[in-house]
């Protein structure tokens, strides 16, 4: 096997990332641990490339416990035809492997959230190091990212495709067309509560076209997810005139998350009660949730009310809330 050598970073790619072709294999990461002296950490990775044309970079699994991302991505890996296509995919189907093998937002091995961590750093922890090799030597190469995410084991969403509000209204204005293109029941106007490390900020700031999802939770997939997951990625391929033929349009609901005022966060322990279901109306005022104390009984529910009119975009999954918790997303309904 002949091995693109990466000297700054100690991630070691066992393809060479511009043959022509079909290329499955891994990212390797040399980590010594208790049941392997000498061991590696091995991060699946294809590329498809044929020809000239401009290059996609599609992940999921930057967090562990979310599953859509990875179920299209290997699939996708395993079936794309380079016949078909003009330009280069690069498939990361699990970005962060350890969160994945472990079913955990986080990596079991140094609990740092990859999509907190960005630009990363060569000489960091394993997740830092996986994403410092993404940075520097994946994402300079891409056109056009997809980053897979759906609410993992502690949050349900509408399925929605999104991109961010951005500065560069050119880049703004292509990242929400790829969007529209991806075809998901909703499509989102994003701004981050904080998008300090993401992945997402570290492709914008390198003026990448970015996309991402939610595409459901609970830290599983259904059905429906998946094929919507399936269909976006060929479709943004299409729309990046990589992948040949017409993108398939479905109808798509636009909403936006203009401010903190969306997200409702828990002040109080307890058992949680959404009062408003997924993609419902809702009023600014509104009760959309309540957080009953279950240290004795007797005591009454503390009440969540929407900070403003739109849709119930989003909610906490499991039954027992704790302060911090986001328990509830409203997103604006563009009209």
């Amino acid at each position: 096997m002949n091995y693109e050598s990466v000297r700054s970073s100690p991630v070691v790619p066992t393809i060479e990332l511009s043959r022509e072709g079909v290329q499955h294999g891994f990212l390797r990461l040399p980590y010594s641990h208790d049941t392997s002296a000498w061991g590696s950490l091995m991060i699946p990775i294809s590329v498809i490339r044929n020809g000239d044309g401009p290059t996609a970079l599609m992940t999921g699994g930057n967090h562990g416990d979310e599953y859509e991302g990875p179920l299209a991505l290997f699939e996708l890996a395993r079936t794309l035809d380079p016949g078909e296509i003009s330009g280069s995919v690069i498939i990361v189907p699990a970005m962060n492997y350890p969160a994945f093998l472990a079913a955990t937002r986080t990596s079991p091995i140094d609990k740092v959230n990859m999509n907190r961590c960005f630009p990363g750093r060569p000489n960091g922890t394993v997740t830092e190091k996986v994403a410092d090799f993404v940075h520097r030597h994946l994402l300079p190469r891409a056109d056009i990212v997809l980053d897979f995410h759906s609410g993992g084991k502690t949050l349900d969403f509408l399925p929605f495709c999104a991109a961010h509000m951005h500065p560069d209204k050119e880049i703004e204005q292509k990242a929400f067309a790829a969007v529209e293109a991806f075809a998901a029941p909703y499509s989102m106007r994003m701004i981050e509560l904080d998008a300090r490390g993401m992945f997402d900020t570290a492709a914008e700031e390198m003026g990448k076209v970015f996309v991402t999802t939610e595409l459901g939770g609970g830290g599983t997939a259904r059905a429906e997810t998946v094929r919507i997951a399936r269909r976006g990625a060929a479709n943004l391929l299409r729309h990046a005139g990589i992948l040949k033929g017409a993108v398939e349009r479905q109808p798509t609901r636009w909403l936006d998350m203009p401010s903190d005022e969306c997200f409702s966060i828990a002040e109080h322990d307890g058992m949680v009660e959404t009062m408003v279901d997924l993609g419902e109306a809702v009023r600014e005022g509104d009760v959309i949730a309540r957080i009953h104390m279950i240290s004795r009984t007797g005591l009454p529910p503390v009440e969540i009310r929407a900070k403003l009119s739109g849709l119930l975009a989003a909610r906490h999954f499991p039954g027992l809330i704790k302060a911090g918790d986001c328990a509830a997303v409203v997103a604006a309904v563009d009209v």
